[in-house]
């Protein structure tokens, strides 16, 4: 729940054996969409029905903000946006301005203990999975946010695994392009062809830290040059077609890998769909 994380210290989200068929197809936007906020609302209505209450957020409140793991390659982005300096104080805004932090502020130190309890539930007693990273974790199954999977998916644990081992893969397919020998051999080209245009940095994450770590001093215009020059380098030396190439195959390698929880996931959002709909048609907001 993100609207929810961003109240809350101890939000963590992530199937049984998949079933005999064809693989459902990937959601829309849309649909993606449907579920977060059919989650939300039976957040809201569980929250309510303990005397607490909270704002549905949007799911993605800056529109703009991207992810660039090995390199920003979009320049007319980088044009905009530099690193993203820009997008990361929009997104505090949002997060200072929520109004789930601003009542939880507004509650006493008790009252404050007693929602949290509420929404993520009053132990650590319930699902945990080991995650393909190698983490492990876990969430009490009696807070509202369990309740709400639970009812939206149809099985908490069965969803809290799919859901988080196929969360966690991303991460490990980033870690693996960024260890693979033809990414670190292009790194070098980059690398030369930004200090060509004086920019002396060894990585795309040195350049970025540049501009975006606490000590940073560049300007504005400073940041967006340095991108856009690491936008165009990446496009010239390959880097980026290296970095696409290799996420695609790690993807697809993970894919097979992990084929039945990828297929217990979507089987479950799939058949969470008219849940959902019907959910949003017949009821109302608690905060309306």
């Amino acid at each position: 729940m993100v609207a929810l994380c961003l109240a809350s210290a101890a939000c963590s989200h992530s199937a049984a054996p998949s079933s005999a068929g064809p693989a459902p197809r990937a959601l829309t936007a849309v649909e993606t969409t449907l579920l977060y906020d059919a989650e939300q609302r039976l957040v809201q209505r569980c929250m309510a029905a303990q005397g607490f209450r909270v704002w549905p957020v949007a799911r993605h409140p800056v529109p703009d903000d991207r992810s660039f793991p090995y390199a920003v390659d979009d320049v007319a982005w980088a044009r905009r946006h530099g690193y993203g300096s820009d997008i990361r104080e929009a997104v505090e805004r949002v997060r200072t301005t929520d109004p789930n932090r601003r009542y939880l502020a507004g509650l006493s130190a008790r009252r404050r203990a007693a929602a949290l309890t509420a929404l993520d539930g009053p132990d650590r007693e319930g699902p945990k999975v080991t995650l393909p990273s190698g983490a492990v974790t876990g969430r009490s199954s009696r807070g509202c946010t369990s309740a709400a999977e639970n009812r939206l998916y149809g099985d908490l644990d069965d969803w809290f695994r799919a859901e988080n081992v196929t969360d966690d893969l991303t991460a490990v397919r980033v870690q693996r392009v960024l260890s693979d020998p033809a990414y670190r051999t292009a790194v070098p080209r980059w690398a030369a062809c930004m200090h060509r245009r004086g920019h002396p940095y060894a990585t795309p994450a040195a350049g970025r830290a540049a501009f975006t770590e606490a000590a940073a001093a560049g300007t504005r215009e400073e940041e967006k040059a340095t991108a856009v020059a690491e936008a165009r380098c990446a496009t010239a030396t390959g880097l980026s077609a290296t970095a696409h190439r290799l996420d695609g195959h790690y993807g697809a390698v993970l894919r097979r890998q992990y084929h039945a929880v990828f297929e217990d996931r979507l089987r479950m959002e799939h058949e969470a769909l008219p849940r959902a709909r019907s959910l949003l048609r017949t009821t109302p907001s608690p905060t309306e």
